[in-house]
């Protein structure tokens, strides 16, 4: 991640990898906001879309929002990581 500026392509590979990487019992909100490094309503903004898409589940735990990766979020993220591996090989950043 130390990257200075990352993209809305970026952001949401590197959400649903913490989602991923959290397994079964998902990333609750404060987790996911310090390991991806953003602000609140960027998180929320690219959380929402992630939830309309599919890709992740958002419960409420013990007055929590916990984040779960669903398989479609995985196939995503199978299938971002291998592009990024071809563009990377190839001299290009995402």
């Amino acid at each position: 991640m130390g990257d200075v500026y990352r993209n809305s392509v970026k952001i949401v590979g590197d959400v649903l990898r913490i989602a991923d990487e959290s397994g079964t019992g998902g990333v609750n909100l404060t987790a996911l906001l310090r390991k991806a490094n953003l602000s609140y309503s960027r998180l929320a903004n690219v959380a929402l879309k992630l939830m309309e898409a599919g890709l992740i589940d958002e419960q409420v735990q013990e007055g929590q929002r916990i984040y779960t990766i669903t398989s479609r979020g995985r196939d995503y993220l199978r299938r971002y990581q291998q592009f990024a591996e071809i563009a990377d090989s190839f001299g290009l950043k995402l």
